[in-house]
This record gives structure tokens, C-alpha cells and sequence, in this order.
């Protein structure tokens, strides 16, 4: 199932968004189970990185920031990539259009106030 992500139009209302295009990993057979269980572990890996940043780890070693914030970005793309994956698992699955989803999930946040219809009215200025 290879489908141009990117080809869905969405009416933006002046919402920045985030794109990232990532692959169907084909060497693996991952599971809804084995997938959640991977999601876990990259998370909790970014944590890791995180609190090397903020200086929780309890190591005395001191990291260079760049080198903890590119740790941190490493870690935070093994998350989507994991995430990606899933979308996957479910698509096969249970036939659930993920780009559908997408959308319900952006109208929900807009509904909950988490996204504003006007940005530019949100800073003060205008």
C-alpha cells in the first residue's frame, strides 16, 4: 500500500504545520503489539536524552549541548519513525485511512482550542 502522503489537501487557516515523510520499514514484520512495545522503548530512550540535557541523569559526565540536542533529534525521529510504523500496521490491519485520521485528529485540536483560527491575533499585536 504506497500512497503520496502529501497529496491530501487540507485547508490550512493559517496553521503552521510540521510535514515529514517517513518510509514503510520492509525488512520488518512488526505487529500492532511489537510496535507499541518499540514506541516504548524510543521513548523512553528521547527521555534519556532529555534528562542528559537538563542535567538528570545523574552522570558527571558533561555532554556538549549540540551533541545532547542532536541526541535528542536522533531520538525524537526514531519516535516518529516508530509512530509511522504503526500507521502502517493499522492500515493493513483494519483498512483505517490514516490521512482521514489525520484530519479528524487536527479538527479535534482545533475544537479543544489547541489550535488558533488566527495565529496572528494570539501574540498581542493585532
Amino acid at each position: 500500500m504506497t500512497r503520496d502522503r502529501q497529496a491530501v489537501q487540507v485547508p490550512d487557516r493559517g496553521m503552521e504545520r510540521k510535514t515529514i515523510s517517513l518510509p514503510r520499514l520492509t525488512g520488518l514484520r512488526p505487529t500492532l503489539e511489537s510496535t507499541m512495545l518499540k514506541i516504548t522503548e524510543e521513548v523512553g530512550e528521547l527521555a534519556q536524552a532529555i534528562g542528559k540535557f537538563r542535567g538528570l541523569s545523574g552522570e558527571r559526565e558533561v555532554r556538549d549541548e549540540a551533541e545532547v540536542v542532536r541526541a535528542i533529534v536522533t531520538e525524537l525521529l526514531d519516535v516518529a519513525q516508530t509512530a509511522t510504523s504503526m500507521m502502517f500496521v493499522i492500515e493493513e490491519l483494519y483498512g483505517i485511512n490514516m490521512d482521514e485520521e489525520i484530519e479528524r485528529h487536527v479538527e479535534k485540536l482545533r475544537q479543544k482550542g489547541y489550535i488558533a483560527e488566527n495565529p496572528a491575533s494570539t501574540d498581542g499585536a493585532g
